[in-house]
C-alpha cells in the first residue's frame, strides 16, 4: 500500500474497538445464516417437501436479493448514516428470522429468507464503510483483517451450527438463535458505533439504477438456478409464477429469455450509471473506481473465489447426509474442518502478510484453497470417510482464512475515503453475486450430473424401466433426501429386497454428480488465483515500496 504518516494517525480509542467488535458480530450473524442453512437442508426439504430447485432458492434467494440491494443500501448507508441503516437493517433481519423459524411451507421460508436478505442487505455495506471511515492508517490493516476474518470464520462455522441446532433441536433453531443474538448486538451498537456518512456532492436518487441491477442479477441468477428443471433451450414444465403462467409447450423456455434479460439489464446499467456520471448527477455505481487496477482485479478475484466456495458449501452437506448416510452433527463436524483450518489461518495470516504482502498472502492462500478443493474432488465417493473429507477441507480452510482476512484490504487499498461507502458496498455486492452463483451453479451441475449418473448407476445395478426412471427422477429432485427415505424403510419399502441395491446404486451415481459439481468449482477458484496473480502485479505497480 502507499505509505502514510502513521505517526499522525490518532489512535483509534476503546470504544472505537468494541464497536468494531459489535459490527463483527452483526456481520458475522449475516454471514452465518449464508452457510448455516446448507447442513440443514435435508432435514428442511424432508419436513416441508421442498424440491431441489426449492432447495437452491432457500439458499440462493437470499443472496441474490442481498446482492441485488447491496448498491442502493450502500448508498443510502452514505447519505441517511451508516449507523442508523445498520439498526434498521438489524431489525429487519431479525423479524425475517422469526418468520423463517415459524415456516411451515416451502413459499414461507422462502418469502422469510427474503426478508433476512432485506435486513442483511443494509448490514454488510454499514460494518465496511464504517470500519473504513473510522481507522486509519496501520490500524485500518488491522481492523479489515478483523472483517475479513470474521466473514471467511462464520461462513465456515456455519455448517458445524447448523449441524448441531437441527441435531440438538429442530431446523427452525438455525433462525431462532438469530434473535437474541441479534437483540444483544442492537442494544450494543447504540453505544459503541459511531454515526458517520459520505459526502454527497451531488443531486438526485439513482432509482432506475437501483432496478436495474436488481432485475439483472436476479434474472441471471433466475436463469442458472432454474435451467435444469425449466429447460435450457425447450421448455420441460409449465412455469407457475403468482398466478403467471409460461406454458411447457411454449416454443421456447423462459431460461434463455431470462439470460437474455439479465444481459440488456446489466448493460443498460453500465450505461445508465456513465450516463449519470456525465450529468453530474448522484450514481449509484462509480464506474471510476474501475480505473483503480487493485479494485478491478480484486473484484473480479473476489467474485470467482466466492463462486467456488459457495459451490462447495451448498453441494457438500446434501452428498455428506444424503449419500454418505452421516448424521446432521456428524456431517457438521466434518465441515467444520473448513473452520479449522480458517482459525490456524487467522494466525499466521498477519505474519505472512508483513513477509508477502496482502496480495501475495491472497495468493497463497487461493493456492490453497485450490489445492484443497482439486483433493476434496477426487476423494469424493460412495464410501468414503467422512474424515477422508475433512482432511482436504482443513486444507480448504487453511486457504480460505488467508485469502479472506487479506483480499478486502487489497480491494480497497486504493480506494480514497470520500468514496469509501461505495466502494465497500461494491465489493460487498460482488462477492454476494458471486455466492448466489455459487450456489445456483453447483445446483445447478450436480441436477444435470444427477440427470446421467442415477440412471446410469441404476441400469449398472440392473435396475431397469419406468419404476427406475421414476426413482432416479425421485432422488434427482430431493436431492438426495430420498435415500435418507429408503434407508430408514429397509424392505418395507415398494423395492422390497432390493432396496439396499437401490440405495447403493444411488449412492454411486449421487457421489459421481457430487464430483462433477466440485470439480466446477474448482475451476472458478483456480480462476480466482489467476485473478490474484493479476492483483499482485496490479498492487505492485500501484504502490512499489510496499511489495
Amino acid at each position: 500500500m502507499t505509505t502514510t504518516h502513521t505517526a499522525q494517525v490518532p489512535a483509534p480509542t476503546s470504544r472505537d474497538w468494541l464497536g468494531l467488535t459489535v459490527l463483527a458480530v452483526g456481520l458475522g450473524l449475516i454471514v452465518l445464516d449464508g452457510t448455516i442453512v446448507g447442513v440443514a437442508l435435508p432435514a428442511i426439504i424432508g419436513d416441508l417437501n421442498l424440491t431441489l430447485t426449492d432447495a437452491q432458492w432457500v439458499n440462493s434467494l437470499y443472496a441474490v436479493l442481498l446482492a441485488a440491494l447491496l448498491l442502493s443500501t450502500g448508498n443510502l448507508a452514505d447519505r441517511l448514516g451508516r449507523k442508523r441503516v445498520f439498526l434498521a437493517g438489524l431489525v429487519v433481519f431479525v423479524a425475517g428470522s422469526a418468520l423463517a423459524a415459524a415456516s411451515t411451507t416451502a413459499g414461507t421460508l422462502i418469502a422469510a429468507r427474503a426478508i433476512q436478505a432485506v435486513g442483511a442487505a443494509g448490514i454488510m455495506p454499514a460494518t465496511l464503510s464504517t470500519v473504513n471511515a473510522v481507522f486509519r492508517g496501520k490500524y485500518r490493516a488491522a481492523a479489515f483483517g478483523v472483517w475479513g476474518a470474521v466473514i471467511s470464520g462464520a461462513a465456515a462455522v456455519g455448517p458445524l451450527a447448523g449441524g448441531a441446532l437441527t441435531q440438538w433441536t429442530t431446523w427452525h433453531w438455525i433462525f431462532l438463535v438469530n434473535l437474541p443474538i441479534g437483540a444483544l448486538v442492537f442494544i450494543a451498537a447504540l453505544f459503541s458505533v459511531p454515526e458517520t456518512r459520505g459526502q454527497k456532492t451531488r443531486p438526485g436518487v439513482d432509482v432506475d439504477g437501483a432496478l436495474l441491477s436488481a432485475i439483472g442479477f436476479g434474472a441471471l441468477v433466475f436463469a442458472i438456478i432454474e435451467g435444469p428443471e425449466l429447460g435450457w433451450w425447450q421448455p420441460k414444465t409449465e412455469l407457475n409464477l403468482f398466478g403467471w403462467v409460461w406454458p411447457a409447450d411454449a416454443s421456447i423456455s423462459i431460461v434463455p429469455v431470462a439470460f437474455a434479460v439479465a444481459a440488456i439489464a446489466l448493460i443498460l446499467f453500465v450505461v445508465w450509471e456513465r450516463h449519470r456520471e456525465k450529468v453530474q448527477r448522484e450514481a449509484l455505481l462509480d464506474l471510476g473506481l474501475f480505473t483503480y487496477s487493485t479494485f478491478s482485479w480484486g473484484n473480479l478475484t473476489a467474485a470467482m473465489v466466492a463462486i467456488g466456495e459457495f459451490a462447495i458449501v451448498f453441494v457438500l452437506p446434501l452428498y455428506l447426509i444424503n449419500a454418505l448416510g452421516l448424521s446432521v452433527m456428524t456431517a457438521g463436524l466434518v465441515l467444520a474442518a473448513m473452520a479449522f483450518g480458517a482459525f490456524l489461518a487467522g494466525a499466521s495470516a498477519r505474519h505472512l502478510a508483513a513477509r508477502f504482502g496482502s496480495p501475495g498472502t491472497v495468493l497463497i492462500g487461493l493456492g490453497l484453497e485450490v489445492a484443497g478443493a482439486l483433493t476434496l474432488a477426487l476423494t469424493v465417493g460412495p464410501s468414503t470417510s467422512g474424515w477422508c473429507i475433512a482432511l482436504p477441507l482443513v486444507v480448504y480452510g487453511l486457504g480460505l482464512g488467508l485469502a479472506s482476512a487479506q483480499l478486502t484490504g487489497t480491494v480497497l487499498q486504493d480506494i480514497p475515503v470520500a468514496v469509501s461507502g461505495q466502494g465497500s458496498a461494491t465489493q460487498s455486492t460482488v462477492r454476494q453475486v458471486g455466492s448466489a452463483l455459487g450456489t445456483a451453479f453447483a445446483g445447478a451441475a450436480l441436477s444435470i450430473s444427477l440427470a446421467f449418473t442415477l440412471p446410469s448407476a441404476l441400469s449398472d445395478a440392473r435396475f431397469t424401466g419406468p419404476a427406475a426412471d421414476s426413482l432416479a427422477d425421485a432422488t434427482r429432485e430431493s436431492a438426495g433426501t430420498t435415500l435418507l427415505q429408503l434407508r430408514a424403510q429397509g424392505t418395507h419399502s415398494s423395492l422390497g429386497d432390493h432396496t439396499d441395491a437401490a440405495v447403493q446404486a444411488l449412492t454411486n451415481g449421487f457421489a459421481d454428480a457430487t464430483r462433477s459439481a466440485i470439480f466446477i468449482a474448482t475451476i472458478f477458484l483456480a480462476l480466482g488465483f489467476i485473478g490474484a496473480i493479476k492483483l499482485r502485479r496490479a498492487s505492485r505497480a500501484a504502490s512499489p515500496s510496499s511489495n
